[in-house]
C-alpha cells in the first residue's frame, strides 16, 4: 500500500456539530483536514465520520494514526 502524505505532525483539533464529514487519507486535500477528492485516480478513499453531538476533537494530520480519523499520537514517532 502506498503512503499517504503527512500534512503536519501535530492534529487539527477543532470544534465540530452534529453531522457527517469525511476525512482526507491521503494527505493531498488543499481543505486539510477534510477531503476535496484529491484523492481520486490512487489507492486512498476519504473515512465518513458521523458525529452524534457537539463537541471537540482532534484529526489526524500526519495520516498515520491507528484510530483513523482521530489522533492517536502516532506523529510523536514520525
Amino acid at each position: 500500500m502506498k503512503t499517504p502524505e503527512i500534512v503536519q505532525k501535530s492534529p487539527a483539533v477543532q470544534k465540530v456539530e452534529p453531522g457527517t464529514y469525511y476525512w482526507c487519507a491521503c494527505g493531498k486535500s488543499k481543505t486539510q483536514p477534510f477531503c476535496d477528492g484529491s484523492h481520486r485516480g490512487t489507492e486512498f478513499a476519504p473515512v465518513r465520520v458521523e458525529i452524534s453531538e457537539a463537541k471537540t476533537v482532534a484529526w489526524c494530520l500526519c495520516k498515520h494514526t491507528k484510530t483513523p480519523p482521530f489522533c492517536d499520537g502516532t506523529h510523536q514517532q514520525l
